[in-house]
C-alpha cells in the first residue's frame, strides 16, 4: 500500500467512477483499476460494489476513506508546519465567504492582502453559513467570513463589521423617492428572496414576521446578482445587505432605510479553535480584522 495508491482510491470514492477518476488523476483507466484492485487484495476486502460498469462505495470503503482522508490531514498539517517553521510565508489558504459578501468584498479583499504578500495562494469557496462550518470541521477551508455566529463551541469567531439590511425597489416605484420606509407599509408587495437554504432569507423572513406579515415571495434565487436584477426589472422588492450595493449604479435600483424594525446583521470570520495556524494564516486572519476596520457599508 502507497501514497499513490491511497489518493487513487480516495478519487475514486469521491467520484464513484472510474473514467471520471481516470480524467481527473491524468492516468489510463486500466492502470487506475489495477491500482484499486491491488489496494482491495492488501486489504483484503473489496471497498466498492460493482454492478456493470457502476461503481458504489460500500461500508468497507466508507470506514476505509474516513481514515484516508484523516491521513491526508494529517500530512498536510505536518507540511504545513514544517514549511513554518522553515519561516516560508507562501503555502494556501482555504477561504470561504457567504454568497451575499462574495462577490462585494472578496476581489477587494485579496487584491490588497496579495499586494503585501504575493506568495500566499487561495482556495476560494462561496458557500450558506451552515455548509462552511461543515468545511471548517472538515479541513476543507481554513477560515470563513460567515454569519451569524456560529453556535459550536470549536469553531472561534471575530465580530468584523455589522452592516444593515435595506429594502431595495424599483425606481419607478411608488416609494422611490422615499428615504426610509415602515416594513409594514410593504406587507402587501411581491418579495424577492434568497432561496430557505440560505441565512439572509431566514433573517430577513424573521424581521417581516416582527413587523406582523408573512412576505409574499414570487421569485427566489441564490445570487444577490438575480435578486438585484429582479428588482430592477420591476418584478419587486427585495431586502438584501448594504454591502450588496457596492459598485451598483444607484438609478438601478432604490435603497430604502427600513424605520420601524431594526434589520442587521454582524458578519464575522471563524476558524477552528485549537487547530494550527501557518504564518501565512495568522498574517491573514490579522489582515482581515484590520480591513474591515476601515470598510464603510
Amino acid at each position: 500500500m502507497d501514497f499513490q495508491q491511497l489518493k487513487y482510491f480516495q478519487s475514486v470514492a469521491r467520484l464513484e467512477h472510474m473514467t471520471r477518476a481516470a480524467q481527473e488523476l491524468y492516468v489510463a483507466q486500466p492502470s487506475l483499476s489495477r491500482a484499486i484492485a491491488r489496494l482491495e487484495e492488501e486489504l483484503g476486502a473489496p471497498l466498492f460494489d460493482r454492478q456493470g460498469r457502476h461503481i458504489r462505495l460500500n461500508i468497507l470503503g466508507k470506514t476505509f476513506l474516513q481514515h484516508v482522508e484523516k491521513a491526508f490531514a494529517e500530512l498536510e498539517k505536518g507540511q504545513r508546519e514544517v514549511a513554518d517553521l522553515a519561516g516560508i510565508e507562501r503555502g494556501q489558504i482555504g477561504v470561504a465567504v457567504l454568497y451575499t459578501v462574495g462577490a462585494q468584498l472578496l476581489p477587494e479583499l485579496l487584491h490588497a492582502f496579495r499586494k503585501e504578500h504575493p506568495g500566499v495562494r487561495f482556495q476560494l469557496y462561496q458557500n450558506a453559513a451552515h455548509i462552511m462550518a461543515g468545511q471548517l470541521e472538515q479541513g476543507e477551508i481554513d477560515m470563513c467570513i460567515t454569519s451569524p455566529r456560529p453556535e459550536r463551541s470549536d469553531i472561534a469567531w471575530t465580530p468584523l463589521m455589522t452592516e444593515e439590511i435595506v429594502l431595495i425597489v424599483p425606481p419607478d416605484h411608488r416609494l422611490a423617492n422615499r428615504e426610509s420606509v415602515g416594513l409594514h407599509e410593504v406587507s402587501g408587495e411581491d418579495f424577492i428572496a434568497m432561496k430557505r437554504s440560505h441565512g439572509l432569507r431566514e433573517m430577513t423572513d424573521q424581521f417581516c414576521r416582527q413587523a406582523g406579515f408573512q412576505p409574499r415571495i414570487t421569485f427566489e434565487g441564490d445570487e444577490l446578482a438575480i435578486v438585484r436584477g429582479l428588482v430592477a426589472a420591476g418584478l419587486g422588492i427585495a431586502m438584501i445587505p448594504a454591502l450588496a450595493l457596492r459598485g451598483i449604479p444607484e438609478p438601478a435600483m432604490i435603497p430604502l432605510h427600513i424605520s420601524d424594525i431594526p434589520c442587521q446583521r454582524t458578519i464575522g470570520l471563524a476558524w477552528m479553535q485549537d487547530r494550527y495556524q501557518t504564518t501565512a494564516m495568522r498574517i491573514f486572519h490579522d489582515f482581515v480584522i484590520s480591513y474591515f476596520e476601515h470598510i464603510r457599508p
